[in-house]
């Protein structure tokens, strides 16, 4: 009830308008803000329309042969294998402590941030008040990460208005929400302080952290190609990345894998467009584990594919770092 009363609150905001004192109140209510706080960061934010024009054509939205060549190159391969050998003692360390591989975490932040090179140049504040007060379609959203990010700032001491992160208010190597820097944040260097943006052993440890907490599967496959044939499966496919399938009802139907499941599996169909025509896949549980860092199938069949060609190359490399753990159970 009391969400959908501060959504109305805010939903009919647009660009100039003032902030609903009475959804203001509930949204420090509900985050536990003391609503000064609230209303001090949005005396100091300011309107986006960069912001607001880049949120309405995301790279999501692309087919997905146009997609994949954004972030599966050449080049984020070669950078998250170099990657990969710079930090190879805390990847060992993350997967260990974690049980998520390291392939999977350098292919986020491979993907996310250019391995820390590409952060963002927005500042978090203004893009979190543009996104949380003038943006309708998910006002709820982005003005509960603006309370978030208030309350990050005072935990970690840091000046609001200094922050730069994506134009959706993401921060750090890992881009983070403040909300899940607050929750998912840890400090794997033990020096006191949680740092995603200078520090690769945070935002490693940080990465691994969220994975593990959402339950990831060491050594289960995150997706399998499928053999469609002639089964209709139009009726099969959904856009929520949530697993509402067994594999019972795909094989049913007609679909086949090289290694069948087992009937209870829980599992989702994917149709990814190719130049060509559509091809599917069989999501299991991993790959909805990656949809929690960001919904679009196509990010995490692209940070799946990234991870497997990460893993691949630097396994041609010469080895000069401390013994791995296994990588071959933890493959991805």
């Amino acid at each position: 009830m009391k969400r959908g009363w501060l959504a109305l609150c805010f939903c009919s905001l647009t660009a100039g308008a003032t902030v609903s004192p009475a959804g203001l109140a509930l949204l420090a209510e509900q985050q536990q803000v003391p609503l000064a706080e609230l209303q001090a960061a949005i005396g100091e934010a300011s309107l986006r329309q960069e912001v607001l024009d880049t949120i309405r054509r995301p790279w999501e939205a692309k087919p997905w042969h146009r997609y994949r060549p954004l972030f599966v190159t050449p080049e984020r391969i070669r950078g998250g294998v170099d990657f990969w050998q710079r930090h190879a003692a805390t990847l060992a360390r993350a997967e260990q402590t974690y049980q998520v591989p390291a392939a999977l975490i350098v292919a986020i932040i491979g993907i996310e941030t250019f391995y820390g090179r590409q952060m963002g140049r927005h500042p978090v504040l203004d893009s979190l008040y543009t996104l949380g007060f003038h943006y309708p379609e998910r006002a709820d959203f982005f003005a509960k990460e603006f309370a978030q990010l208030v309350l990050l700032a005072r935990e970690e001491k840091w000046p609001l208005t200094t922050l730069k992160g994506s134009y959706a208010g993401a921060m750090g190597m890992g881009q983070f929400m403040p909300s899940s820097y607050r929750h998912y944040a840890v400090d794997f260097d033990g020096d006191g302080k949680r740092d995603l943006f200078a520090n690769p052993v945070d935002a490693i440890g940080s990465v691994a952290n969220y994975f593990a907490l959402h339950r990831w599967r060491w050594g289960e496959s995150v997706v399998e190609p499928a053999l469609i044939g002639l089964a209709p499966v139009g009726t099969l496919l959904a856009p929520e990345p949530e697993l509402k399938q067994r594999w019972a009802e795909l094989a049913a139907a007609g679909i086949e894998l090289a290694t069948p499941l087992a009937p209870d599996t829980p599992v989702k169909l994917l149709a990814l467009e190719q130049a060509e025509g559509p091809e599917y896949w069989v999501a299991r549980h991993n790959f909805y584990v990656i949809t929690r860092y960001n919904r679009s199938p196509l990010y995490a069949m692209a940070v799946h594919q990234l991870s497997q060609a990460i893993q691949d190359a630097y396994a041609l490399q010469p080895q000069t770092s401390p013994p791995q753990p296994d990588l071959v159970a933890g493959r991805l």
